[in-house]
């Protein structure tokens, strides 16, 4: 009775790692995230090619709501249905977009499942994620020498944001890109030069919707930012090195 988690990485199917798409390949049972009822899962989408045409997919809904005690009941459901899966002898993989160990609806699932199932093996395949991405698309590194690096969401509280970036040379901004404007006058407040270099994206790796923009701290100050969904990401250093 083993459950596989799969990472499927920044949206690019052919960045999966070899062990996803075997595992992928394989499975009897594929579950996914969804952000609400009939609303196609992402994660899907970029593994479609994989899927044995005998698959069953599921897609489980987890609602983008920041009260996590409102979420406990569709944790649990999710989790119970997962398990009488892999309970019925079926070859089971969740997949989830990026890496499951960062920002991702699995560990909610896998905590779950040692609480309430602990009967159920669990495997974990890393994917790549889409800060990489970012990095290799833009040509940047994201650490150099004694460079230190903070990974922020930008939705939640524009104060951490600003303590991070006071502290770090790197500054890598995750969730909802509709936030990133405010985050560019918060940069300069915490220390960032006018000449810090800033690239931003969205859809990363998807080729027919990826945007991605470079500039400056000085350019993009009072500019519309071009990210304004949820799958977006800005990376600021702030010494730039050219």
């Amino acid at each position: 009775m083993k459950l596989y988690c799969v990472g499927c990485g920044p949206g690019d199917p052919e960045l999966l790692t070899v062990k996803a798409v075997n595992l992928i390949k394989s499975a009897e049972v594929i579950f996914a995230p969804t952000a609400r009822e009939g609303k196609p899962s992402i994660a899907l989408s970029v593994v479609e090619r994989y899927i044995d045409k005998s698959a069953k997919t599921t897609s489980l809904v987890f609602p983008m709501v920041k009260d996590k005690e409102s979420l406990k009941d569709y944790w649990k459901r999710n989790a119970g249905e997962i398990a009488d899966a892999v309970r019925a002898g079926k070859m089971v993989v969740y997949l989830t977009v990026g890496d499951p160990a960062l920002y991702s609806t699995w560990i909610y699932i896998q905590r779950e499942l040692g609480h309430s199932h602990p009967d159920i093996e669990v495997e974990i395949v890393p994917g790549v994620t889409s800060l990489f991405a970012i990095a290799n698309k833009a040509r940047i590194s994201l650490a150099e020498a004694d460079e230190t690096v903070a990974i922020v969401p930008a939705c939640y509280d524009l104060e951490r944001v600003k303590k991070a970036a006071s502290a770090c040379d790197t500054v890598i901004l995750l969730k909802d890109g509709r936030y990133f404007d405010s985050v560019i006058d918060i940069l300069g407040q915490a220390g960032f030069p006018d000449d810090a270099s800033i690239s931003i994206a969205q859809d990363i790796s998807v080729p027919e919707s990826e945007i991605l923009e470079q500039s400056t701290l000085a350019e993009q100050r009072g500019k519309k930012g071009p990210a304004e969904k949820y799958f977006a990401i800005m990376v600021a250093k702030k010494h730039a090195r050219r």
